[in-house]
């Protein structure tokens, strides 16, 4: 274990059998999702589509629910992680890439398409982070400041899925 809280990334012995013998570790790296060697939010969201397939069924509320439920759980999933590792937000802690991605799909069309825009959008308000999510990666610690700029990478690839569905018809 290691006590870097300045990097994303350091190594750390033994990550992945902690990983896959801590169920708080295993639910922030996405069922081991955020063990890829390159771009674990890559990953993460990637992993992240197979349960909203599962979701994408379930009426609007449910759905708003079940989505509330991963962001507000996953503060302390993630805070907590980030705590046993010694390391604020590891790069290969991924809930928040799931909580992320399904605020980009709440309300989106069935379909690949809107899966893959839905996809494409997440990763680049999550990667560019442009104001103010920038600003909350930085000045927000914890298990909320590893969630929050995810969340708003999510509403912000939702608004501009959502315009392109209604412009789309």
């Amino acid at each position: 274990m290691t006590d870097n809280k300045s990097s994303k990334n350091p190594k750390i012995e033994n990550l992945n059998q902690q990983v896959l013998s801590s169920p708080v570790h295993f639910l922030a790296f996405g069922f081991g999702s955020g063990l890829a060697p390159f771009a674990p939010g890559t990953f993460g969201t990637v992993a992240a589509i197979p349960l909203y397939l599962l979701m994408q069924g379930l009426s609007l509320p449910i759905y708003l629910l079940i989505t509330a439920v991963v962001c507000v759980v996953g503060i302390w999933i993630c805070g907590r992680s980030s705590e046993l590792l010694g390391v604020h937000d590891h790069s290969g802690i991924v809930w928040d890439e799931f909580a992320g991605y399904f605020v980009t799909m709440i309300a989106a069309p069935p379909g690949w398409l809107w899966i893959i825009i839905g996809f494409a959008l997440f990763r680049l308000f999550d990667i560019w982070k442009p104001w103010p999510i920038s600003v909350l990666d930085k000045q927000v610690h914890g298990g909320l400041g590893i969630m929050v700029d995810d969340i708003l990478a999510g509403v912000f690839s939702l608004v501009i899925l959502q315009i392109i569905v209604r412009f789309s018809v």
